[in-house]
């Protein structure tokens, strides 16, 4: 009776243990690390070298004196080096009527580049994704671009896919954020993620100024990755998630048409970019920034960002003194190691890199993207890790804080962990001669050819022999 009695007493005990080891269990499931990813390098015939961007920019046909300058212009001030690169369509002078077709096999490229490697190097079966997200932003097709991977690598009749179009530059964040959600309901999940964008079918053959500028920043690239909550893969991993924040702008009217897929005056489709662009990215920034900080950085500087903040306001009330005077400023590099920003052009990384305080080391990986790959959309930011992955900078520990900006208007920003020392695995940085970047000195090659032409009459412009 007394052993029967025990038992009994004991059941309540048991059931509280259960419940802790469950909730541990799950909890160790829900957590979302990067196994591997793969960024696509095309094929050195697709570069654009200054001479042929001259060639591009001179056989355009509806662009008058002004528009050429303001492209030269754009160019030579973009932060862009010589060795980007552009869909297989520029070079076989076919932009103002490339077909459905050309769109298909400029992702299928992509494809077939990360994808492929992707698979090899980590030894993940087709047949092992549970989730599949692709986003491109700017082409829509049937079947999906998610079904065609599909279909191209036989995965399982179970398999979760989500195709996201319309999301911009920080699609990437967008699909990560969808991963994660599907990790926190389901156990042992393996995930791919492929992230690009479409130039072909989407090249500005008008002559409206706030569309010319998408062909000066935007080129060829893309990003394979696969991510898992399973806690028997966690050793293999390079990064743990640690947390995800999205700010949406899209109820502000100014936000939203900042940045917009639309027709010119001519009926010819573009994509503008508004003068109110740094205003609409600088508010969504802010906001996002505002959400992020409690989550990533340490009690200490939350507290005396807030104490200072109080004191300052106090100083400014009694004294009557300058708002710009008393501006506190928060120390984000208190609670982060590295920052990977989102290469959307020169400007962007320098107001970025003002707002935090951040040095030139720390802005280098997003200079040296820009320069070498250019504006790759929402791949952009995996390019600055890769970056940094070359440069053997990621450490055990470090913490790694992604900012990505895109149409609607969005900012999105997550906190990477590194989990293991990554001695600068061969990416496509090794293959562009990592030892030489960043340059001793960052010449620009469209200034220096292109720079004169400003002042000139371009009924007398001719390209140098």
């Amino acid at each position: 009776m007394v052993f029967f009695l025990t038992i009994l007493s004991s059941i309540p005990l048991l059931y509280i243990l259960y419940i802790v080891l469950n909730f541990l269990d799950t909890k160790r499931h829900q957590k979302c690390y990067l196994l591997d990813y793969q960024l696509y390098k095309p094929s050195d015939d697709r570069k654009l070298p200054t001479e042929f961007s001259g060639d591009v920019i001179l056989r355009a046909k509806n662009l008058g004196l002004n528009e050429y300058k303001f492209l030269l212009k754009a160019i030579v001030s973009s932060g862009i080096g010589e060795e980007t690169y552009a869909p297989k369509m520029v070079f076989e002078g076919r932009e103002e009527n490339p077909t459905h077709q050309d769109a298909i096999e400029e992702m299928e490229e992509l494809f077939e580049y990360t994808i492929g490697r992707l698979l090899k190097r980590t030894g993940v079966s087709p047949t092992d994704i549970d989730v599949l997200v692709v986003n491109i932003s700017m082409l829509a097709c049937m079947p999906s671009l998610s079904s065609r991977i599909v279909n191209r690598y036989k995965m399982r009749e179970d398999v979760k896919t989500y195709n996201l179009c319309g999301m911009g530059c920080s699609a990437s964040l967008v699909s990560l954020n969808i991963v994660e959600s599907v990790f926190k309901s389901k156990k042992n999940q393996v995930a791919m993620v492929v992230t690009s964008e479409s130039l072909t079918p989407n090249w500005y053959v008008g002559n409206d100024k706030s569309m010319i500028l998408s062909n000066c920043l935007f080129r060829t690239g893309g990003c394979a990755m696969i991510l898992t909550n399973k806690p028997s893969l966690a050793h293999k991993c390079i990064l743990k998630l640690n947390c995800l924040v999205r700010t949406h702008h899209g109820a502000k009217d100014e936000s939203y048409g900042c940045c917009i897929q639309t027709e010119d005056d001519e009926g010819r489709m573009g994509f503008h970019l508004g003068k109110s662009l740094p205003k609409a990215a600088t508010r969504a920034f802010v906001d996002n920034l505002k959400q992020v900080a409690p989550k990533i950085l340490p009690i200490r500087e939350l507290l005396r960002f807030g104490i200072l903040s109080i004191v300052l306001k106090m100083l400014h009330n009694g004294r009557k003194m300058s708002t710009g005077s008393t501006r506190p400023v928060i120390n984000f590099k208190a609670g982060v190691d590295h920052f990977c920003l989102h290469t959307g052009g020169k400007a962007v990384i320098d107001t970025v890199a003002q707002s935090l305080g951040l040095s030139e080391y720390d802005v280098e990986p997003a200079r040296m993207t820009l320069h070498r790959f250019g504006n790759t959309s929402a791949s952009s930011v995996w390019y600055v890790l890769g970056y940094m992955e070359a440069k053997k900078r990621l450490k055990k520990g470090d913490r790694l804080f992604m900012v990505s900006f895109g149409a609607g208007f969005k900012c999105n920003s997550c906190m990477w962990e590194v989990v293991r020392d990554l001695e600068g695995v061969e990416n496509v940085w090794n293959e562009c001669n990592i030892e030489e970047y960043p340059p001793q000195t960052l010449t620009n090659p469209f200034l220096e050819k292109y720079g004169w032409i400003q002042d000139e009459d371009i009924e007398t412009f001719k390209l140098p022999e």
